[in-house]
């Protein structure tokens, strides 16, 4: 019973919402693909779920090619949420949602319908706003998180904004130098700055 609840939520009320939207829905996934980016929603059922409580969660991805022509990967045109740059889950990008969505006898069915579609169109707006993949890269920057950190330095050296690659560099080494893991991405970093003929300053 709670099942068909959820496959009637997928199938209707958000396949609805994001084919306006131009995503594609196969399974659990939704893709639209615009230029050189994929975005996608995948609804990804939770191991905890029971007969009488359906759990899930929304998770969020973009997936660029340029990015993937940096790691001389094949470019995947049906990639999968894990294969994606830019990862998150719903609630990462938007506080108003719980971190997993449950579907139990008591579930009010509306008030989890209006919550889920309110923050499925708000992480589109922000997709809207992540046009290439200098603005995952800007995304990652601005944490400053380690992940996509040698895709993020290629991209900046070789687009020559040297100013931000060293700004990255810094922030970085503030915040993970103290780390014994430190030394190996240091390590890498500073073959890609040579590669570029960029002094390395860390």
């Amino acid at each position: 019973m709670l099942q068909q609840l959820f496959n009637a939520l997928i199938k209707q009320d958000v396949k609805s919402l994001l084919s306006k939207h131009g995503f594609a829905k196969k399974s659990l996934n939704f893709n639209k693909i615009a230029d050189s980016l994929i975005y996608m929603f995948n609804f990804q059922k939770s191991s905890g779920s029971s007969a009488d409580n359906v759990m899930f969660y929304v998770n969020c991805g973009i997936y660029a090619a340029e990015l993937v022509r940096i790691q001389s990967r094949e470019i995947l045109t049906a990639p999968k949420e894990t294969e994606c740059h830019f990862r998150a889950r719903m609630e990462q990008i938007v506080e108003s949602v719980p971190d997993r969505f449950s579907i139990t006898p008591d579930t009010n069915m509306d008030d989890l319908r209006e919550t889920l579609l309110r923050g499925l169109e708000e992480v589109i707006h922000f997709y809207d706003t992540m046009t290439s993949a200098r603005f995952i890269v800007d995304y990652y920057i601005s944490g400053p998180f380690l992940h996509l950190g040698e895709e993020s330095f290629h991209l900046l050296l070789r687009s020559n904004d040297i100013a931000a690659a060293r700004h990255y560099l810094k922030a970085l080494q503030e915040k993970y130098g103290a780390e014994n893991r430190w030394t190996i991405f240091k390590n890498k970093y500073k073959a890609i700055f040579d590669k570029y003929g960029v002094e390395f300053d860390a």
